[in-house]
């Protein structure tokens, strides 16, 4: 109850601000306070059960109650609860995950951070750093996407292209550069193909490098599927060409697999599903299955070796957090990531993806929906106010929020983004859940129908 002081949401209510939260509409509506999980389902502090179609924030790959990694962490607060990796210090759990992150991508080196917008922001101090130490200061810009995500420090932040993540914080800074949404649906001229839309798309990348400069833009950053920014699978030949452009320039391509990697895509990361081959990699969420806070930046050795000049030539690289490699999340990362190659759940989540995606496709035809998209075991459902015209609803959001509301009323948890309804659900979904989860859906949006136009 939300008018009783003393209850969790009244305590919430007096003392918490929430991230991505209107605090004025938080007031009058109170939390939903979670009180335990099991599987693919949470329960609130009344006991009502819910499937958490989100996977938390894209990232529960294991569920919400898997002994492994609670044993996992627990043994290594044993053994040693803490230690830094500054000046040299290192520990086996760090040591073995980093080795284990450069077998899985093909890259060379790990840097831990806590977040992925950490490590986002890492990789543009990174990239600063060796830039200098090449005797190529002036290569600093960065070029992102419109509606891409990438996290929400001041230098992260100005990457994510979200209106939403710089309205009132005076970002983005002028070193970023956005380029326009790989999104056919929305962003494709009248009978533009896939692959001229993606020729086009190319076409305007290096336009922008030769406008601003080659020897001023130092890399190109860019989810392998847009997460947060709407589920948006790229158009085909997307990637390949814009590769192309940023080898011809010098720029270093940087994929923020923070939602793509560990299987969401049906394959291990989001690079093998769409032929990325990274200069830098961008990993977190489901690398613990977030039972821990931990993210990685894995890159080539052609970089280190600049880096580890500069700081020879400087004396160190001064950058790292206190918590850069922590054990317990290194640890937590390792036995996660053996729990999921042993269980085949990379190969699991492509075909649970399928029925998840089979189901939604039953939608395109309804009069409010404009498109299904989805890849591998994340997906989303856009509703439109006109489906002819692909006119958006007045205020954007309108329905999105009252699916989103009303999907509690069902057990459902999802994500409104706009008027896109996401859907990522654990890794280790099965069919039966799936279609609990499609049936909820169902009911949802009948419900929500009947009452928004």
């Amino acid at each position: 109850m939300n008018d009783i002081p003393n209850s969790l949401a009244g305590r919430d209510l007096a003392h918490v601000l929430h991230p991505y939260t209107n605090a004025r509409a938080h007031e009058r509506n109170g939390p939903v306070v979670l009180a335990r999980g099991q599987g693919v389902h949470v329960f609130d502090d009344a006991d009502r059960e819910y499937i958490e179609a989100m996977s938390g924030l894209w990232s529960v790959a294991l569920g919400f109650s898997e002994p492994r990694l609670v044993e996992a962490a627990t043994r290594q607060l044993q053994t040693l609860p803490f230690m830094h990796t500054f000046s040299g210090k290192s520990h086996e759990p760090s040591i073995l995950l980093a080795e284990k992150l450069c077998a899985m991508t093909g890259l060379d080196r790990v840097f831990f951070t806590n977040s992925g917008s950490e490590a986002n922001d890492t990789v543009i101090k990174m990239v600063w750093f060796r830039n200098n130490a090449i005797g190529k200061p002036e290569k600093k810009k960065f070029i992102a996407r419109l509606n891409g995500y990438h996290g929400v420090t001041v230098a992260s932040a100005s990457l994510t292209g979200l209106p939403g993540n710089h309205r009132g914080f005076d970002l983005p800074l002028p070193f970023v550069h956005h380029v326009t949404t790989p999104h056919h649906y929305r962003f494709a001229d009248e009978g533009e193909s896939e692959e001229a839309f993606a020729t086009r798309l190319a076409e305007e990348l290096e336009a922008k490098i030769v406008a601003e400069g080659p020897e001023t833009v130092a890399a190109f950053i860019g989810e392998p599927v847009i997460g947060a920014g709407g589920v948006l699978v790229p158009p085909k030949g997307y990637w390949e060409k814009v590769q192309a452009v940023c080898r011809k320039y010098d720029v270093l391509v940087v994929a923020d697999e923070v939602i793509c990697g560990f299987g969401r895509t049906g394959r291990m990361f989001g690079s093998q599903t769409f032929g990325i081959e990274p200069d830098i990699m961008v990993l977190s969420k489901q690398i613990t299955s977030s039972y821990q806070p931990l993210a990685a930046v894995v890159f080539r050795d052609a970089i280190y070796q600049d880096i580890a000049d500069g700081s020879a030539a400087l004396g160190t690289f001064g950058h790292g957090y206190t918590a850069s490699g922590h054990p317990v999340a290194t640890a937590v990362g390792l036995e996660n990531l053996a729990i999921i190659e042993e269980r085949g759940l990379v190969d699991h989540a492509a075909a649970m993806g399928e029925v998840l995606r089979a189901g939604l496709a039953k939608w395109q035809d309804h009069p409010m929906v404009g498109e299904v998209r989805g890849v591998g075991l994340i997906a989303a459902v856009e509703f439109v106010a006109d489906k002819q015209t692909r006119a958006k609803f007045d205020p954007i959001g309108k329905f999105g929020q009252e699916v989103f509301r009303v999907g509690h009323e069902h057990g459902l948890i999802i994500r409104a983004i706009g008027d896109t309804i996401a859907f990522c659900p654990p890794l280790i979904i099965t069919e039966e859940e799936v279609h609990e989860l499609l049936r909820r859906f169902e009911a949802t949006v009948r419900q929500v129908a009947a009452t928004c136009r």
